[in-house]
């Protein structure tokens, strides 16, 4: 896998010193639970002529624009030492030095929900998501949610946005995800994602006979009529699928995909866009598509697939403070083995 580490002139190289409730933090004396955080950036001139609010946005981007300009306006971001207006130009060559106590920055509530933790230390933690689990609360799902679980597993994940979550996977799909465990590895996990240095591999399965693999690379933006859907559009953003064959069947395929990006959707998107939409997709291939001849446990497997062949089976990345490459696994939930173990002894290939 590449190196985190890799540069990218478009993403900022930070400095960060954390301060915790810990020996570090004598002078400490509010909520035991808060994190103060103390962060430093050296300009140079490519930010020249640049509003401060907006080159802020852009260096520390986990916090929303607003939030920084308030602390612009308090005193707890300074431009060499100095307060300042949001509307200060930079010059290009200012030491940017943040220090505040962060409050808690999600409303959920914790909830006392199992997590299939597949590695956990100080900094981040891999988790096996279950089928069926949405990731983060929004409407119509304010409770069960992985943050609600994270919140009750760690509560000084309260402090971090989205409760350290760095990157989502779709709720019916299973599979990895990295969360991370304080600021330093949330920006640290984040800068990887923008690098495309993270190593995600998705086992799919998919309609059709897929012959070799290769590379999709589509624009992928929200659908201009159906706003549940995402969809291949000129002036979308940009999206890239690699893809491998693993296993034929007769009238199926099973393929590793590879994430370069991560768009919403965007394997099910890619393939649907290439004729070969995944079983059980309830958005992108609604109507299930039973082959001519297929015996009755063919067909009640087919029909009783209700969420999309998707499983994040591969996580690779960065340790942030260790810089050590590390790289996970995650098994097939019962449902897609079950999949896989029929389509093999119903539909096998000639």
């Amino acid at each position: 896998m590449s190196q985190a580490q890799s540069s990218n002139s478009n993403i900022p190289e930070t400095d960060f010193n954390l301060l915790d409730d810990s020996e570090d933090a004598d002078n400490h004396t509010s909520d035991p639970t808060a994190t103060r955080l103390s962060l430093q950036f050296q300009l140079d001139e490519s930010y020249l002529g640049q509003r401060i609010d907006q080159v802020a946005a852009l260096i520390w981007s986990d916090f929303s624009r607003e939030k920084l300009k308030q602390w612009l306006k308090d005193g707890h971001l300074l431009v060499n030492g100095n307060t300042v207006k949001p509307k200060y130009k930079c010059e290009g060559n200012e030491l940017l030095s943040l220090n505040v106590e962060l409050e808690a920055q999600t409303n959920s509530q914790p909830e006392n929900i199992p997590l299939d933790i597949v590695y956990e230390d100080d900094d981040i933690l891999v988790i096996n998501k279950p089928v069926g689990m949405v990731v983060h609360p929004g409407a119509g799902n304010i409770t069960g949610t992985l943050v609600n679980a994270l919140l009750f597993h760690y509560p000084k994940s309260a402090e971090l946005s989205r409760a350290g979550l760095v990157h989502r996977i779709d709720k019916d799909t299973s599979g990895l995800l990295v969360v991370a465990k304080n600021l330093e590895a949330q920006f640290d996990l984040s800068k990887q994602l923008a690098n495309k240095s993270v190593y995600r591999i998705y086992d799919v399965v998919v309609y059709g006979n897929m012959i070799a693999g290769g590379t999709i690379d589509e624009p992928i933006k929200r659908h201009p009529v159906d706003r549940v859907k995402m969809t291949v559009l000129p002036g979308g953003k940009d999206a890239v699928t690699h893809y491998n064959v693993k296993e034929r069947f007769q009238h199926f395929t099973r393929v590793q995909a590879r994430l370069e990006t991560g768009r919403t959707h965007q394997i099910r998107v890619h393939f649907s866009y290439i004729g070969h939409g995944l079983i059980g997709d309830p958005v992108y291939m609604p109507r299930v598509r039973v082959p001519a001849g297929a015996s009755e446990l063919l067909n009640e497997t087919l029909r009783g697939f209700k969420r999309q062949a998707l499983h994040a089976a591969k996580l690779g990345l960065v340790h942030p403070r260790t810089k050590q490459d590390m790289m996970f696994e995650a098994p097939w939930p019962e449902d897609f083995s079950q999949l896989v173990d029929v389509l093999r002894s119903e539909n096998a290939a000639y």
